[in-house]
């Protein structure tokens, strides 16, 4: 079995569209100017339904990980899932790909990356350091 990926709904296939093309994107309320994820059709701030896709800047901070040692179905272990703290503010939940997950802490940076799941793609997130050195995760 490969790996599952979300399917889309009305109100976030633009997102989705926009990962496939390799552009994350974290949603701004027009009336309030707050960020937030997930996409939805009315700002979870202010109610307000003047929104707009902003690019993110591709990075952020762990706020929270597990490694799974046993990693479910379709997925290599060790399996560091994450809750990454865009720069924009807004949380988001992905893969952390790194061959040293004891090298992850609380507040480590990381960077915006991308996996392929058949047809789509899905952000994961690297190491600051193994993005900007370019060495392989």
């Amino acid at each position: 079995m490969s790996a599952p990926v979300a399917t889309p709904t009305p109100d976030t296939q633009e997102w989705f569209d926009r990962i496939d093309a390799g552009e994350l994107t974290v949603p701004r309320c027009r009336s309030c100017s707050r960020f937030f994820l997930y996409p939805r059709a009315a700002c979870p701030h202010c109610a307000g339904r003047d929104l707009e896709l902003v690019p993110a800047a591709g990075t952020g901070t762990v706020a929270s990980f597990v490694v799974n040692h046993r990693a479910p179905e379709g997925f290599a272990a060790p399996y560091v899932l994450a809750l990454v703290e865009l720069a924009e503010g807004p949380l988001l939940m992905g893969n952390v790909v790194t061959s040293d997950p004891d090298a992850l802490t609380v507040d480590t940076p990381v960077r915006v990356a991308y996996a392929e799941r058949g047809e789509r793609r899905v952000v994961c997130f690297e190491l600051e350091a193994a993005a900007t050195s370019g060495a392989a995760s």
